[in-house]
């Protein structure tokens, strides 16, 4: 099913952005000369509009003044971007993917810390798919199924990038049968390239982002992950 979003035009996100209300009190300085309060260095602007409303403001560009526009204007939707919807799409399964390896985990890790990091990864990534799943559903775009198989994601029907970082079958399969040490060092070789993955789509999407939340989920991730990759690498070392 093709998807599609709306504008993601550089315009109308600045036009969005550039919006400020700004409610401004009636306490500018009096027009018969008095001298300004005691301690001020500079005499306070009366700012406020002729009819005491409030005042829509939107900025202008670098160097330029702002301007007041009707007030009667309408803020525009949030708007998301194909760069917005790809990111939250492919992530699900994605994390799903990585849920499946902290369950084996679980069940097979020796090490403790291995253990550790593994709930901890399936504590934070358990939440997101559930918000990255209500962000779809709030735009009537697909979500896919976590227990879809993260491979077979039509990615190229909704113009989406390859997924990086994901496991094969044969390789979900080598880590479910490994036992003690050799679990514990493939699960963090495993892990350490599909979190590289997550990062690198998290970066690859960034610049074609327009939605807040969407931003912030990638910058989440990409920092989290970034610091999981560096602690799995220490405990590599280690093992």
């Amino acid at each position: 099913m093709a998807l599609s979003g709306p504008p993601t035009g550089r315009l109308a996100a600045a036009a969005v952005t550039g919006l400020l209300v700004l409610t401004l009190a009636g306490c500018g300085g009096s027009d018969d000369g008095g001298e300004a309060a005691e301690g001020s260095s500079t005499p306070s602007a009366s700012a406020s509009a002729a009819d005491g409303e409030p005042r829509l403001v939107q900025g202008g560009e670098p160097g330029e003044q702002a301007t007041e526009v009707p007030s009667d204007t309408t803020m525009a939707p949030n708007e998301w971007s194909h760069d917005d919807e790809m990111f939250m799409q492919m992530m699900i399964p994605h994390h799903a993917q990585a849920l499946e390896m902290t369950e084996l985990a679980a069940e097979h890790a020796t090490d403790r810390r291995v253990r550790l990091l593994a709930e901890r990864i399936s504590a934070a990534q358990g939440p997101e798919i559930s918000m990255m799943a209500a962000w779809l559903e709030e735009r009537d775009l697909e979500v896919p199924r976590a227990s879809d198989d993260p491979l077979e994601f039509d990615h190229g029907e909704h113009g989406h990038m390859e997924m990086t970082g994901m496991l094969t079958q044969a390789q979900l399969g080598r880590l479910g049968t490994a036992r003690g040490e050799d679990f514990d060092r493939l699960f963090l070789r495993y892990m350490i390239g599909h979190h590289e993955g997550a990062v690198q789509m998290a970066d690859e999407t960034a610049g074609g982002g327009l939605d807040v939340r969407v931003g912030e989920t990638r910058d989440d991730i990409s920092s989290s992950q970034s610091a999981e990759i560096a602690r799995m690498e220490q405990l590599l070392d280690q093992l």
